[in-house]
């Protein structure tokens, strides 16, 4: 099924931060966050195992329970169980190994097999209090995780996952399946497959404002001609697009902060929010099915719903292209 069928609408929520990514979040401010999503009209709601080690599932189960099950749309993913044990120590997960310390603290173990895929899928099904999952993510099967052994990585679930997963969707159990990575090399490896046959991908930090260039060269054409899509994570840049201190998980370096800059005072004098126009970029790609900012606070729903309405002039995205803030070859909203 197509993404662009399947998802309500172009903004999903991104329950990362219901994991507890950065911070204790309080249980309060955790529902009045998922309410306000709901209270503003969001019915795709992106979520994970490795998030909190099952907590923001858990989360985001309890405070969907009470809606209508056929008015929202669900992705979760696949590649780690979390198991009842708890762990301690540094865990090993590669970029985002720091992200979730105050998460749950089970231990998380990698596995792309095809048991583990349906196991997966049931223990979140459990989590979630819910009968069904739409999409089905393989998770951080790339180098940002894995270093050199990630195609190793990469054949476990070609052969495992993929293929459950394939199954699983013919079978009408889940409706659509792809990739949840950080990185473009694993989607075009997919892509050059004769199967499996996967519905779309979710790509996190790779198709942004400050980071197009790569996905724009590799990925997103293909994507594109083949009629898939594409659901676009941390549009922010992890937050150092709208002036968080992070970028790719870490205190971002001197010369993205400079090219933040750079966007901000042309925005500036167009009187442009760069929540628009980190937005309206990723959305004006035709391969790009939806944009999944992650929230921890209700007024940040607010935010991005208003940015992907806020006018923002032809000039403005001119301008970004002129001064080589992007790449020429990206689809503008002026360009429509």
């Amino acid at each position: 099924m197509s993404l662009k069928t399947l998802l309500p609408q172009r903004i999903g929520f991104g329950t990362a931060p219901l994991g507890n990514m950065f911070r204790d979040i309080p249980e309060d401010e955790a529902r009045a966050t998922v309410d306000a999503a709901w209270n503003d009209g969001i019915r795709y709601f992106d979520t994970a195992p490795l998030y909190g080690a099952g907590l923001a599932e858990l989360r985001l189960g309890e405070m969907l329970a009470a809606r209508p099950r056929d008015e929202y749309v669900i992705s979760t993913k696949v590649g780690r169980l979390v198991l009842d044990e708890t762990e301690e120590g540094v865990r090993d997960q590669g970029e985002k190994g720091g992200l979730f310390e105050h998460g749950r603290p089970n231990r998380v173990v990698n596995d792309y097999s095809h048991d583990a895929t349906l196991r997966s899928i049931d223990d979140s099904l459990k989590r979630l209090h819910t009968d069904r999952i739409e999409i089905a993510w393989v998770h951080d099967v790339a180098q940002d995780f894995y270093g050199d052994e990630w195609i190793g990585q990469f054949e476990r679930a070609r052969t495992g996952a993929f293929r459950a997963l394939d199954r699983l969707r013919d079978e009408g159990v889940i409706q659509a399946w792809g990739l949840g990575v950080n990185k473009v090399e694993a989607i075009e490896l997919l892509l050059d497959l004769d199967e499996p046959r996967p519905d779309g991908f979710l790509l996190a930090g790779r198709y942004t404002l400050l980071d197009h260039d790569l996905a724009l060269q590799r990925v997103m054409p293909k994507v594109a001609e083949r009629g898939l899509g594409i659901v676009v994570g941390g549009p922010y840049s992890s937050g150092v697009l709208v002036g968080g201190p992070n970028f790719e998980y870490a205190p971002a370096p001197p010369h993205i902060l400079g090219k933040v800059a750079r966007i901000k005072a042309i925005a500036d004098r167009y009187g442009v929010s760069m929540k628009a126009a980190g937005l309206q970029f990723a959305l004006a790609n035709p391969a790009v099915a939806a944009v999944i900012p992650g929230a921890s606070r209700p007024d940040r729903i607010a935010e991005d719903r208003a940015a992907l309405t806020e006018t923002v002039p032809a000039d403005f995205w001119r301008e970004l292209r002129e001064a080589g803030l992007v790449d020429p070859r990206a689809p503008l909203p002026v360009d429509d």
